[in-house]
């Protein structure tokens, strides 16, 4: 079977997913914003403009210039008037990279309004050698703050010259 491929370039305002992002406190017409559209592709699309939604399923990947994030479906929600998203619900074999920072969860959620993603379904974060799990990850991009519940953290100890 003929993969199909469709690809969606939406702007983002204020999508700053992982700390040491260029996430600023400030108010909300100076947040902080994606450099660049964000294209995603799937196999599959399913739009429904009165419930102003996108389905992507199938191989998602959404990728701006210096992010990217892949899950089994995602469920983006915009504005009535075609403008901007509102929520990203992202589910099965979620995986979110930037530069040497990934994180992969069972499910994650980015709130617009409340500038925040949350990761749900035995999150891990990894940054280099070092990991970090819990049963829930927020992320408050204005605050700069993560949130871990349950937290197990494992630092690889550097060795001295």
């Amino acid at each position: 079977m003929l993969k199909q491929l469709i690809i969606i370039s939406l702007i983002i305002i204020g999508l700053g997913l992982l700390p040491g992002g260029n996430a600023v406190a400030a108010e909300p017409s100076s947040r902080p914003s994606v450099k660049g559209p964000i294209t995603v592709t799937s196999e599959t699309l399913t739009t429904d403009n009165k419930a102003h939604t996108a389905l992507f399923e199938k191989n998602v990947v959404a990728r701006t210039p210096d992010m990217s994030m892949a899950a089994d479906k995602m469920l983006i929600f915009y504005k009535e008037d075609g403008g901007d998203v509102t929520k990203i619900e992202a589910s099965g074999n979620v995986k979110l990279i930037k530069d040497s920072r990934a994180i992969t969860a069972r499910d994650a959620v980015y709130y617009a309004d409340e500038d925040k993603v949350v990761f749900t379904g035995e999150p891990k974060a990894i940054d280099g050698d070092n990991v970090v799990t819990g049963t829930t990850m927020t992320y408050l991009i204005k605050e700069d703050l993560s949130r871990v519940e349950n937290s197990k953290v494992f630092l690889k100890n550097k060795k001295e010259k």
